[in-house]
């Protein structure tokens, strides 16, 4: 039985090259056409394929991109709201902040350029 060793996320979009530049830049990932990959050879491989629908629920599924790891309280919010600045700039959309609540720490839940949400963890 063969085991799996890599993943890769992809991501239905209008414009596969744009939305790969944005994530790339976010990620800091190369860009290679429709596609992102990590340089360190660590994270998944993300593909961007055109589709010809446009998004139209909540994803199912989301990226969680760690800038807060290891921080608590207002150092984190400070971190994630540093980190929002920058991806706002990009062409991300700032959704809402989700303070801490005793169970899970704060987070921020953006939009990327085509509407997809992710958080800033």
């Amino acid at each position: 039985m063969a085991s799996v060793k890599q993943i890769q996320v992809t991501f239905d979009c209008a414009e596969p090259e744009r939305v790969a530049r944005f994530w790339c830049e976010v990620l800091g990932y190369e860009h290679r056409g429709s596609a992102g990959v990590d340089p360190s050879g660590v994270g998944p491989r993300l593909y961007f394929q055109r589709v010809p629908e446009g998004k139209v629920v909540k994803n199912r599924l989301h990226l969680d991109v760690r800038v807060g790891t290891g921080l608590v309280g207002e150092a984190r919010v400070a971190a994630l709201e540093a980190e929002c600045a920058r991806l706002v700039v990009l062409g991300a959309v700032r959704v809402r902040l989700l303070r801490a609540d005793g169970v899970n720490e704060s987070c921020l839940v953006m939009q990327d350029i085509e509407g997809n949400e992710f958080c800033l963890d």
